[in-house]
């Protein structure tokens, strides 16, 4: 059985894009993947600000996603880019943490004027720590009810989120068979 490990980069407690990012979560579970969900917020905030290598959190979450054989990352969209806090905790990451694991990049945004942070800043990331970044997928902020299970309110949002999670759940059965 895969297990896909889903970061999110958000630092609010009740975002877009988590709630996002666990109806995916869900979705995979239901296709007997196993998950395992890390926040940001999960780390002390002096470990990042410091940069504690050292941190018994730091170590859990890098071998977390060694061990991944996906992972799917989220954060809103702050400044042109994915949040500083999520940067903060991919800085403290091995250089290669990433290494072969496919990766499903996600954001939301006020607009669709920040599309372009998904391929200009969260897929270049991804790439850095060595991951295959597929396409990823884009929620503008009104296409997103966080209070709801299926959080998507567009239908062919909806059917877009099905079709990337399944090309990126399809690639992690191609790996187990390899």
């Amino acid at each position: 059985m895969s297990t896909i490990v889903v970061i999110s980069g958000s630092p609010s407690t009740l975002s877009r894009s988590e709630r996002v990012l666990y109806y995916l979560g869900e979705l995979a579970e239901k296709q007997g993947f196993r998950v395992k969900h890390i926040s940001v917020r999960d780390v002390e905030a002096e470990d990042l600000l410091y940069a504690n290598f050292q941190s018994p959190k730091i170590k859990e979450i890098a071998g977390d996603l060694e061990a991944a054989d996906g992972v799917i990352v989220g954060s809103p969209v702050y400044k042109a880019s994915y949040s500083g806090i999520l940067k903060s905790l991919f800085d403290l990451m091995p250089q290669d943490v990433l290494r072969g694991t496919v990766s499903l990049p996600v954001m939301t945004g006020g607009s669709l004027s920040h599309l372009l942070a998904l391929d200009y800043a969260l897929k270049p990331l991804l790439a850095t720590l060595k991951s295959q970044p597929l396409k990823g997928l884009y929620f503008q902020d009104s296409e997103v009810d966080k209070t709801k299970d299926n959080p998507i309110l567009d239908e062919a949002m909806i059917t877009r989120t099905h079709k990337q999670l399944d090309y990126f759940l399809g690639n992690l059965k191609r790996k187990e068979f390899v």
